[in-house]
This record gives structure tokens, sequence and C-alpha cells, in this order.
């Protein structure tokens, strides 16, 4: 009986080390089960498999974290408690029973870290006696690459696992740890992270650069000057005397055209050169997201949607579902030799030899690069974005034209540009000009990768061509011209600015960028007006609270030795448990520390200069349930109280903002209003059925300003009627100087005694109406349903309530407790 134990696992272990496929005539005529992550993934997939294979999709992760609780024994080495994902008990369900049967189990989930965990978590799951369970690894979804995938399987990497692991937990940590304490001092709701309140740091700093900026004056002096032949050219003044010049304002440049006028400008030095310029790596993760944001203004959630169809695969005519693009999370530039092979072929066909180097290009991936997988690039080059055109929407194909051109630009020739500088003396001041000449377009013939700068490309970047000129030619002056300039103040993150930081910095990786961008929008920390990110009042009292009393954490260095330290663990050069403890011994300390010492927002007064209106002392600035408002420091005696107008801006700056396409098929989002007020639909329905509830930073269109003859009780400007997020609203035209809201009053008094305020419309955070006191907080009467200036006919109360319901329609009853009063609303 042992002896054939032993003969059953050597077999096992022979066929396991060649990687033979088992079909029906082998030793185990079952099919083999392949569990992908995706729907679409699967379909593609079946379709290269025969009907040996049976192929599922897990749909993501099956496991997590319970979500409500922490999950994690911190005093027990951070044992992690997993449990099956809500609404996943029917996928669950369909993979044991596909296990049951099934002859070997290969896991074939995304080749990232989160794929391998999913894979564990499977493992886990669907173990069983004399169960044959195989990790498969695939870069691209070609028939190729699968045949190869599966005819070598492997095992689960562990460190990997781990990393992924150890991430998990140090996210929920934080995520639940120091959450709650933001509930509790500032605003119920919030959240945060350990690498997304790193971001929004970055733009909480960036624009406080920007506040404190001063602007200063500089002038540029350039000469417009003619050789011996044309055609004219222009030169910059760089020196005086052998030292850098400065000229800070007018008087000075007067005085420094002055000193040049009826002098000789003389060529002191002619320098020629040939500059090459190398065509750029194929795309990593981060450059397609900045790229992409860059060229087409593509969100970087946007980006990855695109990404994650064409890599799943797309049906292409006669070949039917084809994965497009190798695995679109990678950091990698390495390329495979049969994909440089195919793009040489392809470059020598169709540009001819001489835009084909004499070998192949390589490109070295930075230090920190996760090299398990390829770039990303087409996985077919004779699939041309013009011949498959037709098969994808047009964003799809933006974004495939993209990948494509880059990744055959990057086997193409250099561009070779003849380069001209031209030193011109005078009075012993210094002018330099500079030319460029393209002699050949090399990989610029395919692609050219877009700025980096809002502004157009610099002069450098430029083809400016000088006339023929020699060391001691006397020029020909035309005239001198200073302009005026001003220092700017560093630029906001645009989506590609900031991508490109927390690459630079370390924090986080591209994979998780999307949702670190998504989140800090969602969470109305930051909005976005014209592309680029600016803190709101809640995103900067967050980031301040939590850099105070977290320093160590919040740090940018410190975010970035994490993520080194994850990336030891899957090199396996240090475990989780260990990374793990060196955090939270740190973290520990600051979340005690911030527990007694941080100070509660809610409670705080910020006192002004303002005075109060109604009584004359001081106004304070406090924080309530919708950001600061001022009140006045006498109360209770008087409850007076005002926005501050930080709320009007964050509307005014939300309708500004754009409206993001449809996230599932790429076409236009238009407003509509339906029974819980307005919201975004597809205007692809019924094809597509997608909706988008209405959030901070995300507003339609805001129509002009309404002037009205009322004076601003504060300043005395006119009052205007602006188009808000949630409908028009009075405020002072002299805003951001003067930031006063009128009250929506509707003609009723506040019920409450000796009150003395009025009952307005507001709008809850959701955008429902309701009408509270003018002098919230101290007053905090509330009504859900519109009050109406009639006395009861029947207990004589001041007002009435006006209700709609689809069964009874518009009606009106008392709201005293013991009156019955009510009675229809006839339609006008």
């Amino acid at each position: 009986m042992a002896a054939a134990t032993t003969r059953k696992t050597a077999k096992k272990r022979a066929r396991k080390a060649s990687g033979t496929v088992e079909g029906p005539s082998s030793a185990s005529s079952r099919k083999s089960l392949v569990i992908v992550e995706s729907p679409a993934k699967a379909n593609t997939i079946r379709k290269y498999l025969g009907p040996s294979y049976v192929v599922k999709a897990s749909v993501g992760h099956v496991v997590d974290l319970p979500k409500n609780r922490l999950g994690i024994d911190v005093d027990r080495s951070f044992k992690p408690s997993y449990e099956l994902i809500p609404g996943k008990e029917k996928v669950v369900r369909d993979l044991k029973a596909a296990a049951r049967t099934a002859g070997r189990i290969l896991l074939a989930t995304d080749p990232d870290r989160e794929g391998e965990a999913i894979c564990q978590r499977l493992k886990e799951l669907l173990a069983g006696r004399n169960r044959e369970i195989y990790r498969v690894l695939f870069n691209e979804i070609t028939p190729k690459a699968i045949r190869t995938a599966i005819e070598t399987p492997g095992d689960i990497n562990s460190n990997v696992v781990d990393a992924q692991q150890a991430r998990r937990l140090l996210d929920r940590i934080v995520g639940y740890q120091v959450s709650p304490l933001l509930w509790d001092k500032v605003r119920r709701g919030i959240s945060a992270g350990r690498v997304q309140t790193v971001a929004l740091r970055l733009i909480v700093e960036r624009e406080r650069e920007i506040e404190a900026f001063r602007t200063e004056e500089y002038w540029r002096i350039a000469a417009k000057l003619e050789g011996h032949a044309p055609p004219a050219f222009e030169a910059r003044l760089v020196k005086y005397q052998g030292a850098n010049i400065a000229i800070p304002d007018e008087s000075e440049a007067k005085r420094v055209v002055a000193a040049l006028g009826g002098g000789d400008f003389r060529v002191q030095s002619v320098v020629r050169a040939e500059r090459k310029r190398r065509p750029v790596a194929p795309f990593t993760t981060s450059k397609l997201q900045q790229d992409a944001a860059r060229r087409f203004r593509f969100t970087v959630k946007r980006t990855m949607t695109l990404a994650q169809r064409l890599y799943e695969g797309k049906e292409v005519g006669s070949s039917g579902s084809v994965g497009l693009i190798t695995y679109m999370r990678s950091d990698s530039t390495r390329v495979s030799d049969d994909a440089i092979a195919m793009a040489r072929d392809y470059i020598g066909e169709s540009y001819g030899r001489n835009y084909l180097p004499g070998k192949p290009v390589l490109y070295r991936s930075k230090k920190d690069a996760q090299d398990a997988h390829e770039a990303i690039r087409p996985t077919f080059v004779e699939h041309t974005p013009d011949s498959i055109q037709a098969y994808l929407t047009p964003e799809e194909h933006k974004l495939y034209w993209l990948i494509w051109t880059r990744f055959v630009a990057s086997q193409m020739k250099p561009a070779v540009y003849d380069q001209t500088t031209v030193e011109i003396g005078s009075n012993g001041y210094l002018f330099r000009a500079n030319g460029r000449v393209q002699k050949f377009d090399g990989f610029l013939k395919v692609y050219e990768e877009a700025s980096d700068e809002d502004a157009a490309a610099s002069a450098d970047d430029q083809n400016v061509a000088l006339p023929p000129l020699a060391e001691g030619e006397l020029l020909r002056l035309l005239r001198i011209t200073p302009t005026q300039h001003f220092t700017e103040p560093p630029p906001r993150y645009t989506e590609a600015r900031l991508v490109k930081t927390l690459e630079e910095k370390g924090i986080g990786r591209p994979s998780t960028y999307a949702a670190i961008l998504s989140t800090i929008q969602e969470r109305e920390y930051t909005q976005k007006k014209d592309g680029k990110f600016r803190p709101t009042e809640l995103g900067t009292v967050v980031t301040d609270q939590l850099v105070k009393h977290f320093a160590d954490i919040f740090d940018v260095r410190y975010t970035a030795r994490m993520e080194e330290e994850l990336d030891e663990i899957e090199e396996g050069k240090m475990t989780w448990i260990e990374a793990l403890e060196e955090f939270y011994g740190k973290f520990a300390k600051d979340l005690e520390e911030a527990k007694a010492h941080m100070e509660n927002v809610k409670r705080q007064e910020i006192p002004t200069d303002e005075a109060c209106e109604k009584c004359g002392k001081p106004m304070a600035i406090k924080w309530g349930q919708f950001g600061s408002f001022l009140a006045c420091t006498g109360y209770p005696e008087c409850a007076n109280t005002k926005e501050t107008g930080r709320d009007s801006a964050g509307d005014e700056d939300a309708a500004e903002a754009e409206i993001e396409p449809c996230p599932n098929c790429g076409r236009p989002m238009t407003l509509k209003r339906g029974r819980f007020g307005q919201f975004y639909a597809c205007t692809g329905y019924p094809d597509c059925k997608t909706t988008r509830k209405i959030g901070a930073g995300d507003s339609p269109p805001r129509a002009p300003d309404v002037a009205t003859d009322e004076p601003c009780p504060k300043c005395g400007h006119k009052l205007v009627i602006k188009d808000g997020r949630h409908g028009p609203f009075t405020a002072c035209s002299n805003y951001p100087d003067c930031r006063y809201i009128k009250p929506k009053t509707i003609g009723v008094p506040c019920p409450n005694a000796d009150c003395g305020g009025e009952l307005s419309e507001r709008r809850s955070r959701r955008g429902r109406p309701f009408y509270g006191c003018t002098n919230y907080p101290a007053c905090e009467f509330v009504l859900w349903q519109r009050p109406i200036p009639e006395e009861c006919p029947r207990c004589h109360a001041p007002y009435v309530l006006e209700k709609t319901t689809r069964k009874d329609g518009t009606f009106r009853y008392c709201n005293e407790e013991g009156c019955d009063f009510r009675e229809p609303v006839e339609a006008a």
C-alpha cells in the first residue's frame, strides 16, 4: 500500500514538473477548472481553451476583513480574520461545485499582488483531499500566452501574498482607528487613509504655497538682429560683464536699453552640433495615466477602466474576442524578445529600413520596479489603431492608439537635429540665440510625448532656423524690445502632475492612484476646477489635524519607506509581521497622544474682527455639520449666526467643474431630475443605464449671476442671485472679499419662544431640502416639510405644513399635537 502511494505521488510530481496539460485522454479524464477574476476575461479565455476546460470568474476578491470591526488581532501577531464578502455566496457556491468535479484547478487571476492574494484565498476555500491546485500566470490574453501558461503551471508566491496582506492590514489599521477620531473631533462619516492622507497633504501644502506666494516683477530684453543673409532672428540678453543679469523693474530695463543704444552687435561665437532626441520607453502604468490625462483629459480612473477592457478582450471581426494590450498594471519597461521582433518587422515594412536601429532598443526599469511582467504594449502590432477602430469606442480607440504608437516608436531610431548656439556681444552685454533644425524625424514620425506643462513648449523645444553666421560678423540691429514679466506661483496639481509627484516620491503604487484620487474627491476633501485640484475647507482641516498629531505616519518620506518595505516583503527580505510591528509601534503612540490632545474642531471658537450687527459684540468662527460659520460671542443673550460664504464658493467652483463621461461606455452624461433630486444619467440610455449622483465638485454648468437692487447688509455692494449646486441663492456681488449669503426665508417666524429667528430653506448634505432657524446652531429647530405662513383654521397655530405623496397628492396639515386638520391642495 505504501509503495503504491509513493508511486502515485511520484507521478503527480512528474506531471507538475513537466507542465503537461491533462485532457480527457489523460490519467484523469475530468475537466480542468480555470478561475480568473472578471467575467469578461473568462469569456475571452473560454474561446481559447478546448472542451477539457471549464472557465469561471471569482469577480474579484471573495473574502476580506469584516466591515463592522477591525478584524485584526494586534496582540496576536496581527492575525487577520477574513470573512466571505456579502453578496459573494453564490459565486463561491458555483466555484466549489465546479471544483468538486474538476481534475485540477488552475488559478489564473491577474499577475499582481491583489491577484496573488485572491489565488491564496481561493485555494483555502477550494482545497480538498487529493485536489491539485496550481497558479497560472500570463501577461497578455492571447492564444499563445494562455496556452504557454496552462502548460507550465506553478505555485502561489507566498511572499507576494504576504506583501498584499501587509498593505491591506496597514490600511485597515489606519482607516479603522483614525477615522473614528475624526468623527469625534471634526465630522461624522469622513475618513483617513495611510496613502490617501499623504496625497491630500500634497494638495493642501501646494495651496498654501500659492497663497503665500508673492509675485515679483522682472524684465527680459531681446534684440532683433540681421546678418549678411536672411532670416532675421531674435537674441535674448543673458549676461553683463560675464555675470548673469537680472532686470527687476522698468527703470533698470530702460537704463540697459539706453546703454545698448548705438553700440555694435558682433558675433562672438558660433557653436554647431548634431543632437539626437531618443524615443521614450513603452508605457508603465503611471506614464500611461499621465499621458492620457495630458492628451485626452482622461481621469486616472477612466484610463484604468478603458485599459482593463482592452486587456480583457474586445470582439475584433473574424478574430473573435482578442486581448489587445498586455496587463495594464506594470512599473516595468521590459519587453519580451518576441514583441521586439514583432515591432521591428513592422517598422521595417511600414516605415522603411532607415527608421530601424541596427539592434533592438532596450530600456532599463527604475530601481524599485516590480519586473514580474512586461511594459504595457499591444499584443499584436498588426492590429493597428486604424484597422480595429470600428470595433472600439472612441475613448478605447484613443487609449489603444496611445499605447500602440508609444510602443512602436520605442523601437525606432532617434530624431536628429542640427543645433546652433550663437553668442553676440555689445558694450559688455552678452546676447544668446538658439536655433534648431530637424534633419530626420525618426520616432517622431509615429509618436511624441505630451508636454507636462500647461503652456506651449519652450523655444528650446521648437524648430527655429538661424541664418548662416560667422565669428566676428557685425550684425545690424533692427530693434530692442524690453518686456515685463511676473513670477508665477507653483501650479496646482492636475491628475497628471499629482500622479507624477506621487510616483517620484514613492508614495503608493500606480495601481492604487485611481482609488486615491477618487476617494479624496468623494470625501469632499478636494474639488477640481479647470482640471486642477483645490482643497476644500474640510480637506484642509482634516489634513492639519492628522499631520499635527500623526507626524510620523503621514510623513511623505515615511510613507515612501513603507512602500519599500512592502517590496522587501515581496522579495523575501522581510516578514509582514516585522513590517507591521515596526509601523504599529509608532502608530499606537501617536494614536494615544491624538486621543488625548487633538483639538475638538466642533467646539473651538476662532475670534474675528467682525462685529455682530445685532449687539455689536465680536463674531467668532465656529464649526458645524456643514462647515464653518460665524456666531456671536454674546451667546446665549445674542444668538446671531450667519454663514461665512465658503460653502457658496464651493458651489461656485463645483458649478464650473467638468462633467466626466460615462464610466461604462464613454458617452456624455446629462443632468436629469428624479424624485430624490438631480442626478447624472448616460445619454446612451436605454443601451447604457449608468447613473451617478451629484457630488462635490460635480455640478452642471451654472447660469450667469442676476443683479438685484438690494444692498448687502455687510459691505453695501449689490446682492446677486447665483446658480448653486442645489439651486439659486442670493449672495454679495463683492465675493470673495465679502462672503455674505442671504438666508432664504419663507415668511414663518421660528416657533421656539424667545428665539427671534425665521425659518429658512436649507439643504442637507445629500441635497434634500429642510427648513431650519436662521439662528442655527443656537436654535436647532428643524422641519422636513415646507411650512406655509397660514394660520391653522382649527387650532390657530401660526403655520401649517405642506406635503406631497404619490398616493394622496399635495395636501396641508397641522403640525400641532392633537390637531387633526388636513385638507387637499387643488392644482392651479
